[in-house]
């Protein structure tokens, strides 16, 4: 008996991926013969599995069935098969392929995303190249790079080569917080090189008030840290990235605040005060709730109603700055309701973008047992997209063919798991101030760098450069991948390389909204394919240290319409992939 199944394509379940609720899914599969029976089992996460029976189609040699999908949420399915009184079952197999099994136990179900509203598309965002800045790390635009604005017991650099290092005491907790004074005027006189290099959004890790060099410990929402500069400095970065047609996307962060913070230290050092209530504390004032245990960061109670008030209040924090955007620090914990609430402000405030920090798949996110909805259109508009950066790490470190099909797997899964929008909104990167940086990564091998942001490039979502990283700039964890920017020393070969990404995916929409495929030619070669009904770009990797001349009979595809097969074949006939060197060509239907 011969079972296919593939939620890849149309004939098998109709709308391929998310759904809205509301609407009407069809699941068929294709038995070469006729069977006792077949049925759907469908179940919405936390509620009781629903079988839904499958009719038989001579015609097609289809079992088919039909379900409204009533309310957004998480939903899992598999199909039960009964022959000759004996059941097998279809569960998930590789790149959406049914996968047939006798056994019932731990079943790889298949998802279904339900959302509520499709998230808007923003065109100069979709369409955008981000770049992210970690405001102490980039530029000082004082004359003579003064530092202004300094912080008791703190230190600032001698030479801007310096490599950032952190002075603990015994607990290991950072005593003496060290700065080399970046700010806010010297991002702004660096948008002729920003524009250049083909940036049109700007992301800024945290510029409020704070203690720390990161500034995720908040002192005053709403102030601006002085060693950045102030509110017209602000200003004068917004008027001048709105004449260069450029905007400028924030850093929130609303789950904690810092420990020497107008609202925690107003709580702790009178306990009559209002700021009590915004804090939980365990034995007043000395233990109390804070992010990840990092005392210096006391947790803040989202479901405080002054708190909200100054996040999305009238006159709060998201009403104040008149930015393009926002990206939440911390997402997960944040209540659902809180992120909803801020959205609302934010659509008051005519400020579109509202991306959070998940590290995974934000489909199918739990947190201490609660669904996040966070797709559900009503919340966030996109997430940072860390499996991006996982893809093509993989891709171009292993060297093995088992574990870059794999990787493309998990790809597929996400793009499968993500509605449309969503999925373009995410944004993309090969780096941030919380990881290893890409050159590091890669153990400082250029030619495998230039790959990284051909792929990013590729990548359906918005791609994110992390300061620095077109540069050259190196960097282990933190505080290492936090170096000041190598103004002067930059490597021009990586510059150029990002300066082309940046003009190509400009230049060609199907880089923003097309569709994706695979193909997987030999262990460490392989192609990304965008295309429409229009046009098609191929990029291919060979990431070995050997000449690989493509092999027909050895090219497996991944999601790819025949005829764009065709032309793949026919390109790659003609080319010989140099060892640790690029390809890309674009090709009309």
């Amino acid at each position: 008996m011969k079972i296919t199944y593939d939620s890849w394509q149309e004939q098998y379940k109709n709308p391929f991926g998310a759904v809205k609720a509301g609407n009407t899914v069809k699941w068929s599969i294709k038995i070469d013969q006729v069977i006792q029976g077949a049925v759907l089992w469908l179940t919405k996460s936390r509620e009781t599995p629903v079988a839904y029976p499958m009719n038989y189609d001579e015609q097609t040699k289809m079992y088919t069935t039909q379900v409204k999908i009533g309310t957004s949420g998480l939903y899992n399915y598999y199909f039960a098969l009964q022959q000759n009184n004996q059941i097998v079952y279809i569960d998930q197999g590789l790149f959406g392929k049914g996968h047939v099994t006798k056994s019932d136990h731990d079943l790889r179900q298949f998802q279904l995303t339900c959302y509520d509203i499709a998230t808007p598309r923003i065109d100069w965002y979709q369409k955008g190249i981000v770049y992210q800045i970690f405001p102490d790390r980039f530029a000082n635009g004082n004359p003579y790079e003064e530092v202004i604005g300094k912080k008791r017991n703190s230190f600032i650099y001698a030479t801007k080569e310096d490599i950032p290092y952190y002075i603990k005491n015994s607990e290991g907790a950072i005593v003496r917080w060290d700065f080399f004074g970046g700010n806010l005027t010297g991002i702004r006189k660096k948008i002729p090189y920003l524009k250049q290099l083909g940036v049109t959004v700007l992301y800024l890790n945290p510029i409020f008030l704070a203690k720390s060099n990161h500034r995720y410990d908040t002192t005053d929402f709403m102030k601006i840290d002085p060693m950045l500069g102030d509110e017209k400095d602000l200003a004068d970065l917004i008027r001048e990235l709105h004449e260069n047609n450029m905007h400028l996307i924030l850093d929130g962060v609303f789950n904690h605040v810092g420990f020497d913070s107008i609202y925690f230290q107003g709580a702790i050092t009178d306990k009559n005060s209002n700021y009590r209530s915004w804090f939980n504390f365990q034995d007043y004032p000395n233990k109390y709730q804070s992010w990840w245990g990092v005392k210096s960061l006391p947790t803040v109670n989202k479901d405080n109603s002054e708190y909200q008030n100054l996040v999305y209040g009238d006159h709060g924090v998201l009403a104040k700055w008149k930015v393009d955007g926002w990206r939440l620090d911390v997402a997960d914990e944040l209540p659902m309701d809180f992120l909803r609430n801020i959205r609302n402000r934010l659509i008051k405030e005519n400020c579109p973008i509202l991306i959070g920090e998940v590290w995974e798949d934000a489909s199918n996110k739990f947190v201490n047992g609660e669904y996040r909805t966070y797709t559900a259109g009503d919340n966030l508009m996109g997430v940072m997209n860390y499996p991006i950066r996982n893809f093509i790490i993989s891709l171009l470190s292993a060297q093995d063919s088992t574990i870059e099909i794999e990787a493309m797997n998990d790809l597929a899964l996400l793009i499968e798991n993500y509605p449309t929008d969503f999925l373009h909104n995410c944004l993309n990167n090969i780096g941030t101030h919380d990881t290893v940086r890409i050159k590091t990564v890669l153990n400082k091998n250029d030619n495998l760098v230039m790959m990284a942001f051909g792929l990013l490039f590729m990548m359906p979502g918005v791609p994110c450069i992390y300061y620095g990283d077109e540069a050259g700039l190196i960097g282990k964890e933190d505080p290492d991948n936090r170096r000041y920017f190598l103004w002067g020393h930059e490597d021009k070969k990586l510059i150029d390389c990002v300066s082309s990404w940046t003009k190509i995916r400009k230049q060609n929409p199907v880089l923003v909204n097309g569709k994706i495929g695979f193909v997987h030619l030999s262990a460490g070669v392989n192609s990304i394919v965008r295309y429409n009904d229009q046009e098609m770009i191929m990029y291919c990797v060979n990431c070995t240290n050997e000449d690989v001349i493509p092999l027909r009979e050895k090219y497996s595809f991944y999601w790819l319409p025949s005829i764009i097969i065709d032309k793949i074949k026919d390109t790659l006939d003609q080319i010989q992939l140099k060892a640790q060197t690029d390809f890309i060509k674009k090709i009309s239907l």
